[in-house]
């Protein structure tokens, strides 16, 4: 039981979602899936290992920027964001992964670029050729995934009801 001013004062307290708020948190996403993609893609580079684990820090670093770029309002439009936006991530960090370590002319790259990027984005499923390794790679990627996808689905919505009169219950 609420007072209709506390039913106000708690609906005002509720993150609102807005389209600058969505704009926002897309930006703040794009921008962790690119500093994640550069950290994936760096660390194998530099490391020689290739740690498919790192996608669920994509996920996470991917989830929060975008909760953070909303003020805390998520929901499904903001999940499929995230899912994307961390697939594309992990999947395309494969081109300077595959890249490094071969002399590149730049107008060969450019002219390459839509190639690359397409298999990019199926190096997860090109990586099936190998059979366990790439099940395995499926599935930690499919874990960074979800990680982002919960962490957008955003808070509970509160189910905030009245004011009710009281003195008509107590009869």
């Amino acid at each position: 039981m609420a007072c209709e001013g506390c039913v106000l004062q708690l609906q005002q307290q509720l993150p609102k979602d807005s389209h600058a708020a969505y704009v926002r948190g897309m930006l703040f996403g794009l921008g962790a899936a690119i500093l994640g993609l550069i950290g994936y893609a760096g660390f194998t580079i530099v490391t020689h290992l290739y740690v498919g684990y790192v996608a669920f820090a994509v996920g996470w670093l991917v989830g929060k920027a975008m909760m953070l770029g909303s003020n805390g309002k998520g929901g499904r439009r903001y999940q499929i964001a995230a899912v994307a936006y961390t697939y594309a991530a992990v999947s395309l960090a494969a081109i300077p992964i595959a890249l490094s370590g071969h002399d590149v002319s730049v107008s060969s790259l450019i002219a390459q670029l839509p190639r690359l990027l397409l298999l990019g984005l199926a190096s997860p499923f090109l990586e099936l050729q190998n059979l366990v390794f790439g099940v395995i790679g499926l599935i930690i990627l499919m874990v960074g995934i979800r990680i982002a996808w919960q962490i957008t689905a955003g808070s509970l919505k509160a189910d905030i009801q009245g004011p009710y009169n009281v003195s008509a219950a107590s009869v």
